[in-house]
């Protein structure tokens, strides 16, 4: 989806909000691949933490594109709704992380 709304971008965005916006959106689910790849939950909860900041940076990305007009509002508010959701469902994933550690879990929000 980031892909198709910022190829409407202007060009002189290229190196810029464009960008930014799919390496947020492409790093989301590279951290969660990557993290998962290792071999602790530990480590795999600091890199969800990760995409839950890429999800963070995207939707600020967004609301910057929207002021800018580079997305009509109806872009700007699916695009919202859309990372809200993935950061809910991400948020559920950490907390599952966590669980299986107890309250001793390694995963804090400062890491």
């Amino acid at each position: 989806m980031i892909y198709r709304v910022t190829a409407g971008f202007p060009k002189h965005e290229l190196y810029g909000l464009t960008s930014q916006m799919r390496r947020a959106a492409v790093s989301v689910s590279s951290n969660i691949a990557e993290g998962k790849g290792h071999n602790s939950d530990g480590d795999f909860g600091r890199f969800l933490f990760h995409a839950r900041g890429s999800i963070l940076e995207l939707q600020t990305q967004v609301v910057i594109a929207g002021g800018l007009a580079y997305l009509t509002k109806e872009q700007t508010a699916t695009l919202t709704h859309t990372t809200d959701d993935l950061g809910r469902g991400l948020n559920g994933l950490i907390q599952t992380v966590r669980g299986k550690h107890g309250s001793s879990s390694p995963i804090t929000d400062r890491e």
